[in-house]
C-alpha cells in the first residue's frame, strides 16, 4: 500500500476526529460489498507525523498525479468518466445492502462528501482516486434555467386563426345555398282528414262515470332501531404487513413491568489503539516493547515510525466503537442499556442506564471515549464486572452483560473467575457474553460460569460478525410488531 498524499489535520478538533472515524466505518461498510476495483476510488486515510497529517493511502500501485494537471483533454475526460462510472456502481450496490437506520444515515450523509467537487483527484494508471477533504460538499453547479417565451409573442396568432375560423363559418353559414332545408307549408286537409274519419262514441244519458277510488299507498313503516350499516369489504389491494416470527408487539413491552436491563462493559484502555491491521504476533511484539522497552537500539525516527505503525487506524478501538455503536440500535426498545466503562486504575466508570429516547445520547458517549495514560492507565475489568452485575437483577427477570475487551485485568490480583462464579451462584438469571478482541481467551471463565458465549474479532469484519452474534444470543434484539 502505498502514500499518494498527505493533508494537514487538527486532532485536537472533535468534529475532524468525528468525520475521520465516520469515514472508517464507512469504508468498513462498503468494502465487502464492493469489487476491489469500485472500491479503488476511495482512498484510505492514516493519521501520521504525530497525528499533525492525515496520509491517504491507495493498493493501486504506480505514479499518483492530480487529475487537473492532465493537460490532455481526451485523456481527462476519459478519467472523469470513469470516476463517474465508479461512483454510479456504488449508489447501485447502496440500494442493494441491508443497512440499519443509522448505517442508511451514515451513506446518505457521505455520498454528497465522495461526490464532492471540493476532493482532490488523482490518477494512477488512469484509475481514478478520491482524497476527500472532509470540508463541507460542493456540489455541481445547477444548470442554467432558460427563461420561457413570452406568452404574448404567439398568442395573439392563436387568437386571429380563431377568429378567422369564426368568421368564415358565420359566412358559410349566411351564404352557402347547400344544405338549408325548405320552409314546408303544412297542408289544412292533412290536418282536417284524421279528425273526419276518427268516430267517437256518443255517451248515453244513463251513463255516469263512476270516479274510481284511489289506491291506497302502502305505510312507511316506522324504524323502532337504526339500521346496521352494511360490512365493508376489505380492500384486496391493502399492504399486509408480514412481521417476523419473533417479533415483539407494543402491548407486550407495555405489560411488562419489570423488563430485563442490559450492561455494555467497554474497554477503553491504552491497549484498545493498537491497529487491527498487523497480526497477533506482531502485536504481542509491540507490548514486550511497551513493557520492557524493547528496541533500545532504535534511533527516534525509527521509533515514531514503528509506533505509528502499530496504532494506524482502523484501531481496536475505533472499531470497536463504530459495532458497539451500530449494535445499540439492534437491542429492544424495552431494555435499559448502561454503560461501564474501564479506562484506568483502579475502578470502572459506570453511567445511568439509557433508556430507549436516550440512546442517542449513549452512542455520543461511546464515541467520546479516549484512552489515557492518568493513572498509569490499565483496564480494571473485576471491578467492572463487580460494578455491573450489582446494577443488575438477574433473579426475578433475565439481565445481560456484554463485556467489549482485548485482555485480562491489570488493576490487581484479585481472580476474576472466581468472581464470575460467585455472579453466577447469586445470579441465576444474570448472562455475560464476551467480545474477546485479542482472542487469547484469558476472561472466557467469566462467560463460561453464566452460561455466555466467547466470541473472537480481530479484524473489522469479524468486530461487525461477532458482535452482531453476541447481542443475538443474548435474545435481545427481537424487532417491534408493526
Amino acid at each position: 500500500m502505498q502514500r499518494i498524499t498527505r493533508i494537514a489535520f487538527d486532532y485536537n478538533n472533535p468534529e475532524k476526529i468525528s468525520l475521520l472515524e465516520q469515514y472508517h466505518s464507512l469504508l468498513l461498510l462498503l468494502k465487502s460489498h464492493l469489487t476491489d476495483r469500485t472500491f479503488s476510488i476511495l482512498a484510505s486515510p492514516r493519521l501520521i507525523d504525530n497525528n499533525q497529517y492525515l496520509g491517504w493511502y491507495t493498493n493501486l500501485e504506480g505514479q499518483p498525479l492530480l487529475l487537473d494537471s492532465i493537460a490532455h483533454k481526451s485523456h481527462k475526460n476519459k478519467i472523469t468518466k470513469t470516476l463517474q462510472t465508479r461512483i454510479n456502481d456504488i449508489e447501485n450496490a447502496i440500494k442493494l445492502m441491508p443497512l440499519s437506520d443509522e448505517e442508511r444515515s451514515l451513506v446518505s450523509a457521505w455520498l454528497p462528501r465522495i461526490k464532492s467537487l471540493g476532493n482532490q483527484i488523482y490518477v494512477i494508471n488512469d484509475e481514478p482516486v478520491i482524497v476527500n477533504t472532509f470540508e463541507e460538499p460542493v456540489l455541481p453547479a445547477a444548470a442554467p434555467v432558460i427563461p420561457p417565451k413570452p406568452f404574448w409573442r404567439w398568442w395573439h396568432f392563436l387568437i386571429l386563426a380563431l377568429l378567422l375560423v369564426g368568421l368564415l363559418g358565420i359566412l358559410w353559414y349566411l351564404f352557402c345555398p347547400f344544405g338549408k332545408q325548405k320552409t314546408v307549408v303544412p297542408d289544412p286537409m292533412a290536418i282536417i282528414a284524421p279528425a273526419v274519419i276518427v268516430k267517437k262514441p256518443k255517451p248515453t244519458p244513463e251513463a255516469v262515470t263512476e270516479p274510481k277510488d284511489p289506491v291506497p299507498e302502502e305505510p312507511t313503516p316506522i324504524a323502532t332501531s337504526e339500521p346496521k350499516p352494511e360490512p365493508v369489504p376489505e380492500s384486496p389491494l391493502a399492504p399486509k404487513v408480514k412481521n417476523p416470527p419473533n417479533c415483539i408487539t407494543k402491548e407486550d413491552m407495555n405489560k411488562d413491568p419489570n423488563p430485563s436491563k442490559m450492561a455494555i462493559v467497554f474497554d477503553n484502555s491504552l491497549s484498545m489503539t493498537v491497529t487491527l491491521n498487523e497480526s497477533p504476533s506482531a502485536v504481542e511484539q509491540y507490548f514486550q516493547y511497551l513493557t520492557y522497552g524493547y528496541g533500545r537500539n532504535m534511533s527516534e525516527q525509527e521509533r515514531i515510525k514503528y509506533e505509528k505503525r502499530m496504532t494506524r487506524l482502523p484501531t481496536r478501538l475505533s472499531s470497536s466503537k463504530s459495532v458497539a455503536t451500530s449494535s445499540i440500535d439492534k437491542i429492544q426498545p424495552n431494555i435499559g442499556i448502561s454503560l461501564v466503562t474501564l479506562t484506568n486504575c483502579p475502578a470502572a466508570n459506570v453511567s445511568p442506564f439509557y433508556n430507549y429516547s436516550n440512546r442517542a445520547s449513549l452512542k455520543h458517549k461511546i464515541k467520546q471515549l479516549t484512552p489515557t495514560a492518568a493513572g498509569g492507565g490499565g483496564t480494571p475489568l473485576y471491578n467492572g464486572l463487580e460494578k455491573a452485575s450489582k446494577m443488575l437483577d438477574g433473579v426475578k427477570r433475565d439481565d445481560y452483560i456484554l463485556i467489549i475487551s482485548d485482555g485480562e485485568d491489570n488493576c490487581t490480583k484479585r481472580n476474576i473467575c472466581t468472581l464470575a462464579n460467585y455472579i453466577a451462584a447469586q445470579k441465576p438469571r444474570l448472562k455475560i457474553n464476551i467480545v474477546d478482541i485479542a482472542g487469547e481467551h484469558k476472561i472466557d471463565c467469566i462467560a463460561n460460569a453464566t452460561g455466555g458465549k466467547v466470541y473472537i474479532a480481530q479484524s473489522p469484519k469479524d468486530m461487525i460478525k461477532q458482535m452482531n452474534k453476541a447481542v443475538s444470543s443474548l435474545k435481545i434484539n427481537r424487532p417491534v410488531c408493526q
